[in-house]
């Protein structure tokens, strides 16, 4: 856990955030990523560069936001017990102006470097093949957790941009005993004896409300099962290197996913991946995410400029696939 957030300071940014422009706040903010959901800040002032955060506006009642730090602890605590390598992390509750409750989730700050997504254009095939690898061996942890009859099963998006390599160096070289940390904890699934923990309606709560039902519908099942699923998560891990400009790597990358399941994953009993469900898979995702940024951003223009109501998400900027 990180100790001695400055909550002072977290209560004086939410104040001051512009969420339309983070860096023109009146304390302003360094993006540093974007997700599909989230961007990834630092607060640029002195003492702040060690710590990363994630912003969620999404909580109604106190409640919520207890449920969600509980699960959130205990995500990233079992993840550590089951061997996966979890950076310092805390979470902080602010209270905005106006809208929903904040939750800041804290994390510390790894060099930019050594995420997986900045790794994978340095680094020769050889070496991307290998962070693979490893990122493989990772999730391996998870689902076999996941089949030990606990009662606990946990869900993970394994995109390479989610894995960081542990004590960066320049022109270093990714060994079998290459330490991995695994950084994308927001959205902790977690099922219990077949129920899954986390509310799937505050995550709802940024999508446009035209949307809700539609979302609900057709593609929240699928979003809240498809990381417990050890196959459908290395597809998207695969199907991200198109995203990434990085297709010449996908036919290697679907082989040494293929051997691993006829080895050391052979007890899953996992059919061997192909090249064409993995573009397919690509193609759908892509389409999908697309379009909601699209429409989260005319409801932005919705509320700014017909309503003129404030809009308090943070949208990513333009993501390249």
């Amino acid at each position: 856990m990180l100790d001695k957030i400055d909550r002072d300071l977290l209560q004086k940014f939410e104040y001051g955030l512009n969420p339309q422009s983070p860096e023109a706040s009146s304390i302003p903010a360094l993006i540093i990523g974007y997700g599909e959901m989230s961007t990834i800040f630092v607060i640029n002032v002195p003492g702040q560069e060690s710590l990363a955060y994630k912003r969620l506006p999404i909580f109604r009642t106190s409640d919520e936001m207890e449920s969600y730090e509980s699960i959130f602890q205990e995500y990233n605590s079992r993840l550590g017990e089951i061997g996966l390598n979890i950076p310092a992390f805390a979470t902080v509750r602010v209270a905005p102006r106006e809208g929903n409750m904040v939750i800041y989730n804290v994390q510390a700050r790894l060099d930019a470097r050594s995420i997986g997504n900045r790794l994978i254009h340095s680094l020769p095939e050889e070496g991307v093949m290998a962070l693979f690898r490893l990122t493989l061996a990772q999730i391996n942890k998870v689902f076999t957790f996941n089949e030990s009859g606990t009662g606990l099963k946990f869900g993970i998006d394994g995109q390479i941009s989610n894995w960081a390599v542990a004590d960066y160096k320049e022109g270093f070289t990714i060994r079998s005993d290459t330490k991995l940390y695994y950084i994308d904890t927001s959205t902790p699934l977690m099922q219990r004896n077949g129920i899954e923990q986390l509310n799937p309606e505050l995550f709802l709560r940024s999508a446009p409300s035209f949307l809700l039902w539609i979302i609900r519908w057709l593609f929240l099942k699928d979003i809240m099962t498809r990381y417990y699923d050890f196959r459908k998560v290395v597809i998207d891990i695969i199907a991200n290197f198109y995203k990434e400009q990085l297709p010449e790597l996908i036919p290697a990358l679907i082989s040494a996913a293929n051997d691993f399941f006829a080895g050391d994953g052979k007890k899953f009993n996992i059919l061997p991946i192909t090249e064409k469900e993995v573009l397919d898979y690509y193609k759908e995702d892509a389409m999908i995410w697309r379009l909601y940024l699209a429409l989260r951003k005319m409801d932005r223009f919705l509320h700014l400029r017909i309503l003129r109501k404030p809009y308090v998400y943070i949208l990513p900027g333009e993501i390249k696939r």
